[in-house]
């Protein structure tokens, strides 16, 4: 947890201990970075003293797909977009309610533990997925183009594994939202598409995921 006032860090941490979890507690942004390597998952407030929420966000992202859930007290849209763009996987404007923080959170750690592989996708065993120049092995998560690394969030990678294993076909925001994030989702479907966004610009054409306007996205090749 980064968070720089202590009576709110010793507060919640106390909430979320009553719930099963230990709290490594940093009150600055470097130190969070260095912590994230020995956590299951990042609750990041954005008013740390030392570096920018969005930096500290983008810096963990760099290195690790762990799950990042920011607490902001910008409620504006163009916040939230940068904050998913930075890499955050989740967020929870202030005030929040304990509650719905905990259902995130346990959102987030659901699917870290169950591998997040979407419904729908190949199993272990299978070999990876392959549409063109584009290579998805589910069993490592991993992807490539033109045998290229790609550099995805846990998110993107599940989006993109999704989308491939229904190749061709398409798939409805609520079916994507459902499968990818949570049946439960309680964020905006616009979370759905700066990822998109962002996983079009991974792909290097944004042509690779189609969207049908009124009804979803699907995966093509754009090369035919």
């Amino acid at each position: 947890m980064a968070e720089d006032d202590e009576h709110v860090a010793d507060a919640l941490t106390d909430a979320l201990r009553q719930h099963g979890h230990t709290v490594l507690w940093k009150s600055d942004g470097g130190d969070a970075v260095e912590a994230a390597e020995q956590a299951d998952f990042v609750l990041l407030d954005l008013g740390l003293p030392d570096l920018d929420g969005y930096e500290v966000c983008r810096r963990i992202r760099a290195t690790s797909t762990i799950p990042i859930i920011a607490l902001t007290a910008r409620s504006e849209e163009i916040d939230r977009v940068m904050l998913l763009q930075a890499g955050a996987d989740d967020y929870v404007v202030k005030p929040y309610g304990f509650r719905e923080l905990l259902a995130r959170i346990e959102a987030v750690t659901r699917r870290t533990t169950q591998a997040a592989v979407p419904t729908g996708t190949p199993t272990p065993e299978e070999p990876p997925l392959t549409m063109g120049a584009l290579t998805i092995d589910i069993r490592v998560r991993k992807a490539s183009m033109a045998g290229g690394p790609l550099s995805l969030t846990a998110k993107e990678f599940d989006l993109l594994a999704l989308l491939a294993a229904e190749r061709g076909a398409v798939l409805t925001r609520e079916q994507i939202i459902e499968r990818v994030w949570d049946e439960n989702w309680f964020g905006s479907t616009r979370t759905l598409d700066v990822h998109v966004g962002t996983l079009r610009t991974k792909l290097g054409d944004k042509r690779w995921i189609e969207t049908v306007r009124g009804v979803g996205f699907r995966l093509t090749d754009p090369r035919g």
